[in-house]
């Protein structure tokens, strides 16, 4: 692969993953009341994102076993990009806390989540690949027409 492709991919990786990030910094629901969803809520949103997934594209044990892989690597990567602190909203407010935008602390945030991209994303691309290329012709029609409609799994229809 060309260094300018991989270059531009990880760049539009790493800028997808940050701006997710931050906007789940500014999330409504549960982040608000409570700093965050604990690790049962996270781990009952799993099972059923799983099951929902499972029904919808008729997977067999060893492709529910790639998917599980799959998330766990999304949560391992969502852990690394959240980082150590309690509270990412209060360091987003951080930054605009005085007079004049904190330039400094924004770039090392920067920096700290897109280590972390680099670091897990190598893992996050390959359970997706493992996931999808273990998926029938069919199984896999059904994820590029979801994608194509713009509508996850959650929705109706």
């Amino acid at each position: 692969m060309k260094t300018w492709i991989k270059r531009t991919f990880i760049g539009a990786l790493s800028a997808t993953v940050l701006v997710g990030g931050l906007t789940a910094c500014g999330s409504r629901g549960e982040h608000r009341h409570g700093g965050g969803w604990s690790e049962e809520r996270i781990t009952e949103m799993r099972g059923k994102a799983i099951q929902k997934v499972s029904e919808k594209l008729e997977l067999n044990e060893a492709q529910k076993q790639k998917l599980g892989v799959l998330a766990d690597e999304m949560l391992a990567q969502r852990k690394a990009l959240r980082g150590d602190t309690a509270n990412p909203r209060a360091e987003m407010q951080a930054l605009i806390a005085g007079e004049k935008f904190d330039r400094t602390r924004a770039q090392t945030l920067l920096e700290q989540k897109t280590q972390a991209v680099q670091a897990g994303g190598p893992r996050v691309i390959a359970a997706m690949a493992d996931f999808y290329d273990s998926l029938t012709p069919t199984q896999q029609a059904q994820v590029r027409e979801k994608m194509e409609k713009r509508r996850g799994w959650w929705k109706r229809g």
